[in-house]
């Protein structure tokens, strides 16, 4: 805080440093000259050229006769508070952000599953036409890869349904590393700096993958010709002291997993907006801009949180913090080839508040040989079960429906049929069986949009486990 007076009887000029308006300081004067006090914030300029933010007060001081002589100013250097309002607004955009994505996605995946189910379908039909196959293959690549796109705008949304796991970050990364070479290339020296006894992490091992993926890209397309990326772990305990002082840090505990390049570097400008779901830097038709968007998401999905520090022509560093996790290692379940389409004989109750999703899923089911029951709402399930004398061996739900979600709906329909099996389906998952992202235990889950044999195996497993 400081304190400066002037004389009222010659008008100040504006001060040259400051970087206020000229009309932004004409009501400075007006207010001061007309005997009021005078609040506000200026962003100024110190004698070394550095910019700062200042909060000032300015009252006028009389004489015994009431006339106005000086005034006295009392300024606060506020650039530190500034910047953590800054940080505060951008966390606010991001989450609003994230919730448009993922409203959009889950629509957007419902489409899609019509296009990619009636795609299937009509391949199934289409043997003796090679042309018109052909054709249908052209449809489901791109309805597959605007499926992946929307898989990202989830993951921004932190609305991707994952199967976590207490992972070795280690060990989880090092796995990761020939792939990340080959998506470098040979011109760029990877570095990989394991710190010792890393702790552990809960989270999706695909998560991992994917993290390390957009950022090893997004640093590869930073470095032109020869260069060096570098991933590195540690352990990293925060406390609320250093959390008061840095904004969007969090107190306890954290594995760091640090992506580092000597590329080209980014402006303030740019850091500022690089997390924004479809902003790139890259040419048209090189980039969705979705690649750090997930990352975010992803970090933000797993309660933790990431920084990033960069300048021009000096190179960038990304810094996730994971939270610490007190259980050893979960075994990785080894991968199996998936089987073929298996048929089926039981009864199904199939409940979408879609029109054209229910008649895809519905079609799907008897071509896999199994008696479908269909409803359009959660109280035309309950009539049909109702009604429906035989034994009913699954309901397959969507998971959020006007008047009843699908949990409840499967309490509802045990209730009349007790060997009814529940299978849930939607285009993304909210708390009602998921808790940010991470399924409930004993729910049966399958993600929008899916396959016949997806479908098919995830039918068999629910069925024959009861």
């Amino acid at each position: 805080s400081g304190r400066a007076s002037r004389s009222p009887r010659r008008r100040p000029e504006s001060p040259l440093r400051s970087r206020w308006a000229p009309e932004e300081y004409e009501r400075l004067w007006e207010t001061i000259s007309s005997g009021k006090v005078w609040k506000g914030r200026f962003h100024n300029r110190k004698k070394s050229g550095e910019l700062f933010w200042e909060h000032a007060t300015i009252a006028p001081i009389r004489d015994s006769d009431n006339t106005i002589t000086h005034y006295v100013g009392i300024k606060e250097d506020i650039t530190e508070h500034k910047a953590l309002e800054e940080q505060f607004r951008q966390a606010q955009k991001m989450e609003s952000v994230g919730r448009l994505a993922g409203g959009v996605a889950h629509d957007f995946n419902n489409l899609l599953w019509v296009i990619m189910g009636n795609t299937e379908l009509a391949m199934s039909e289409a043997n003796q036409a090679p042309q018109l196959i052909s054709h249908l293959e052209g449809i489901q690549k791109a309805a597959e890869r605007s499926a992946d796109l929307t898989r990202q705008l989830l993951a921004f949304a932190r609305k991707q349904t994952v199967s976590p796991r207490v992972l070795d970050l280690n060990k989880t990364v090092a796995e990761m590393l020939k792939i990340v070479r080959r998506l470098i290339g040979e011109d760029i020296n990877l570095l990989w700096r394991p710190a010792e006894k890393v702790w552990s992490v809960k989270m999706d091992p695909s998560q991992i993958d994917q993290i390390l993926a957009n950022l090893c890209v997004n640093a590869r397309d930073a470095i032109e010709g020869v260069g060096k990326l570098t991933i590195e772990t540690d352990n990293i305990t925060i406390d609320e002291a250093y959390c008061a002082t840095h904004a969007g840090f969090i107190p306890g505990d954290f594995a760091l997993l640090a992506v580092s390049d000597n590329g080209c570097g980014m402006d303030r400008e740019t850091i500022d907006k690089i997390f924004d779901p479809f902003f790139t830097t890259k040419e048209l038709g090189k980039g969705t801009g979705l690649g750090l968007a997930t990352v975010y998401g992803i970090v933000k999905q797993n309660n933790g949180f990431i920084n990033v520090y960069s300048e021009l022509g000096q190179g960038t560093i990304f810094k996730i913090y994971l939270p610490k996790h007190e259980f050893e290692v979960d075994q990785v379940p080894k991968k199996h080839e998936p089987p073929l389409i298996v048929q089926g004989y039981e009864t199904i109750l199939v409940v979408e508040d879609e029109p054209v999703v229910l008649e895809l899923a519905c079609e799907m089911l008897r071509r896999l040989g199994y008696r479908v029951l269909s409803a359009i709402s959660p109280e035309e399930a309950i009539r049909v079960t109702t009604e429906y004398d035989d034994p009913i061996h699954l309901l397959i739900s969507d998971v959020i429906m006007p008047g009843m979600n699908g949990p409840d709906l499967a309490n509802a329909t045990r209730a009349m049929h007790p060997e009814i099996a529940s299978l849930f389906m939607s285009g993304y998952s909210e708390n009602v069986i998921v808790h940010h992202g991470v399924l409930d235990e004993g729910f049966n889950f399958i993600q929008k949009p899916f396959s016949a044999q997806i479908l098919s195996e995830k039918i068999r497993e629910v069925l024959e486990k009861g």
